[in-house]
């Protein structure tokens, strides 16, 4: 079958490899639709960061050479001996987030805090290919309704929803997004299918606070061109509820830290490139609430049941739908290079 190898920054091949084979309890998916993801440019540009190059993944043995891809939509094809719960034909997502059996963590349902962290197509083979085998715990229906495109895009939405989820967001609330790319912008959508009253967004990007304003953002501000805090404030009286930081910089963090109401919480989405300089004190006298999540957990149901209902529009953040020959120029190079660009789906049948 053909698939998408990573082998080296800047070094992802298309090319001819083995169709894989369900152990016991897994499940062989026919691909239909996989999305770009940030931490797949995150590798592209510089890794091996996620990807196990030193020594083999724990729970599986992966290393090297690997398949990208985790935000993905297909079929089954095959399930192992074991599986029970699927069987071929069925329209599926999958949830990548590997669980250690091992742990207290996942025993508990904190699974996405088991160690080692993996995922589908970092620390195993996954989904730009024609099939890719998953663990049958990761494995997700879909009704009929849902499209294979909206499918595809569960799993980041799933990172969204469970970010505002872990901030407490109450009925009504305001919520600043840090950040206007496919996170933060999909943090829009669910801030208000959840019950936000106005969501702000920041960005430095114009097309992409023009891309939060069509998809229901109250208020868009440049960094550059603003004081964001002094906005918030002013438009909100005394600061916003919940503060989203889907940019992950200094900066961001800083000017979310500030918009924040006395007694308000920030969730940390973004996964940080550097250390950030925080003021403790501060976030002790205004009572403010810091969390970081980590990707989501047991939220797969509730986004599906979102998208398939209409509340989540998932599918107006799709810039462009390309071929899996295309990856590279049409896909990671674009994300690159173009402020334009949101969410990039490969078709795997095209």
């Amino acid at each position: 079958m053909k698939a998408a190898r990573w082998y080296a920054a800047k070094d992802i091949r298309v090319e001819q490899t083995d169709i894989p084979v369900p152990k016991d309890n897994q499940v062989k998916i026919a691909v239909q639709f996989t999305g770009i993801c940030g931490s797949d440019l995150h590798e592209y540009n510089h890794g091996p960061q996620l990807i196990p190059g030193d020594k083999p993944y724990p729970l599986n043995g992966h290393q090297g050479t690997t398949t990208l891809g985790h935000e993905f939509s297909g079929v089954v094809d095959e399930v192992g001996k074991n599986v029970k719960k699927f069987k071929k034909g069925e329209r599926v997502v999958v949830e990548p987030i590997f669980r250690n059996p091992e742990s207290p963590f996942t025993a508990s349902g904190e699974y996405n805090l088991s160690e080692p962290l993996g995922f589908v197509g970092l620390t195993s083979n996954g989904g730009f290919a024609k099939y890719v085998v998953v663990e049958d715990y990761m494995v997700h229906k879909i009704p009929d309704n849902m499209s294979f495109e909206q499918g595809a895009i569960v799993e980041p939405a799933a990172v969204a929803a469970y970010g505002l989820q872990q901030s407490g967001m109450k009925l009504g609330d305001t919520v600043l997004v840090s950040g206007a790319g496919p996170i933060g912008l999909l943090t829009v959508q669910v801030a208000l299918a959840m019950g936000a009253s106005r969501v702000f967004v920041s960005d430095l990007s114009e097309s992409r606070l023009k891309k939060a304003k069509e998809i229901g953002a109250a208020y868009t501000f440049n960094p550059k061109e603003v004081n964001i805090p002094e906005k918030v404030k002013e438009i909100t009286g005394y600061g916003a509820d919940i503060f989203i930081d889907a940019a992950g910089v200094q900066a961001s963090f800083d000017a979310g830290i500030h918009s924040l109401r006395n007694g308000g919480t920030a969730v940390l989405v973004a996964l940080f490139a550097k250390e950030v300089v925080h003021d403790a004190l501060n976030q002790s006298l205004r009572e403010l609430t810091v969390k970081g999540i980590i990707g989501y957990r047991n939220i797969f149901p509730q986004v599906i049941a979102l998208i398939s209902s209409g509340r989540l529009p998932v599918e107006k953040l799709v810039t462009n739908v390309i071929s899996l020959d295309e990856i590279v120029d049409k896909g990671f190079e674009a994300l690159i290079k173009s402020p334009t660009e949101v969410k990039i789906l490969v078709d795997i049948n095209k």
